[in-house]
């Protein structure tokens, strides 16, 4: 992100945001590390801009669990432990068993899957399976987190509620963020990453919820496998 310091059309609210995206992308793609501490005026500087958009956009990232913030000596990559990833995958799955219920039932008549404006969206959502199925079959893991996260981003959204949604993306991130840190230490990727997002959403069209959740568990399990293997190596 090119230095923003003097630009008065960049609000503070838009530069906080860019902030957060550049350093929550930093950490995705594991150049910012666990454990690694840094200070507010480190990264200012590296940025070119004012202390106080960067301090919000710590801050901001403190509160999604990206970092930790230390009074005196600035903030610092969250650390998260097997049993931390453990528990995220666990909470994630209820969250996502909640959305399948409401995607593969007819509990609310705009929701049922055969009403076109549902179908049209969920193509769209597709279209997003499929571009991370490509990135995860090729082993392009940071490419594939982006396209990840926007898939359940959107799938999340048409459960119609934004509070429900926020949440899935924040354990989704973070498990990303805590997965990274392990899948990093791999030269080669392909065959590692979970590639059958297409597959869940063509489940949820069919309305098996049964088949739907079985790849989700499946992946859960798989996911879990591999960074407890991953760390203790």
């Amino acid at each position: 992100m090119p230095g923003t310091g003097g630009n008065g059309s960049v609000t503070r609210s838009t530069l906080r945001q860019q902030l957060a995206d550049a350093l929550r992308d930093e950490v995705l793609a594991g150049r910012l590390q666990a454990g690694r501490e840094f200070t507010v005026k480190e990264i200012a500087e590296q940025y070119g801009v004012s202390a106080t958009p960067v301090r919000e956009a710590l801050v901001d990232l403190a509160a999604q669990g990206l970092l930790e913030a230390d009074q005196h000596r600035g903030f610092r990559v969250h650390e998260y432990s097997v049993d931390d990833y453990r528990g995220i995958v666990e909470a994630r799955a209820l969250v996502i068993d909640g959305i399948f219920h409401v995607l593969a039932g007819d509990r609310a008549g705009h929701r049922d899957p055969d009403d076109p404006r549902v179908r049209t969206a969920v193509a769209g959502v597709r279209r997003r399976a499929e571009e991370a199925q490509r990135a995860a079959t090729a082993g392009e893991l940071t490419v594939l987190i982006g396209y990840d996260l926007r898939f359940w981003r959107e799938l999340g959204a048409l459960y119609g509620n934004p509070y429900l949604a926020d949440f899935l993306h924040r354990l989704r991130l973070q498990s990303w963020v805590c997965a990274v840190q392990h899948l990093r230490r791999l030269d080669d990727l392909r065959g590692h990453l979970w590639s059958l997002h297409t597959d869940v959403v063509d489940a949820l069209l069919r309305r098996d919820l049964s088949a739907a959740r079985s790849i989700i568990a499946a992946h859960d399990a798989g996911s879990l496998a591999l960074i407890e293997r991953l760390a203790a190596g």
